[in-house]
């Protein structure tokens, strides 16, 4: 899959942008968001060049914000429909996709959105026990465990702005692959 990546010029689709300016579980749909070169989404509660996560600043305000951004797969709501209504922003993410398996990518791959947007890949969200109290139940459906007992975390990935840029829906999604050997996500 990765060398198909490689060779795609448009992969995947912009479905949503949603921010918040505080920390609240779900963030609002816009038309447009402003990614910041360093500091993340114009506007959004996660806007920093350090880390605004507030477990995170509890331990240490100075650590560098490797979650300036946060991205979706709409295919984890289709995933999850059977027992879940769950709309773009609803889950905390700032872009919700189509047509890229975002988990599937490797640390640093880069994603070029719209017209000058770039993101760096960082690593896996980590979902809390926030995510019952939006759909009871839904924490469980989104950490699975492989056949040797990993978790495998589904609520979306994180990134920092390599290059400022608008995105809104319907821009298109083009991947660079960092150079290999591949790292695997892990949580950030």
């Amino acid at each position: 899959m990765h060398d198909e990546i490689k060779k795609c010029s448009h992969v995947g689709t912009v479905i949503a942008v949603s921010l918040s300016k505080k920390h609240t579980f779900s963030k609002k749909n816009q038309n447009i968001i402003k990614l910041v070169k360093g500091l993340g989404i114009e506007g959004d509660a996660h806007f920093g060049s350090t880390v605004k996560h507030r477990s995170r600043v509890a331990q240490n305000p100075d650590q560098p914000n490797l979650r300036q951004i946060h991205l979706i797969q709409s295919e984890l709501f289709e995933e999850l429909a059977d027992h879940f209504h769950i709309e773009p922003g609803q889950m905390g993410e700032n872009i919700t996709t189509a047509g890229i398996n975002l988990l599937e990518l490797p640390v640093n791959t880069i994603l070029f959105l719209g017209h000058s947007a770039v993101i760096k890949i960082t690593g896996l969200r980590n979902p809390c026990a926030q995510i019952d109290q939006f759909q009871p139940g839904l924490l469980n459906a989104v950490i699975e465990k492989d056949e040797n007992g990993n978790l495998i975390r589904k609520a979306g990935i994180m990134g920092i702005v390599l290059e400022s840029g608008e995105v809104k829906p319907g821009d298109e999604i083009r991947i660079e692959l960092p150079p290999k050997p591949f790292k695997k996500l892990e949580r950030v």
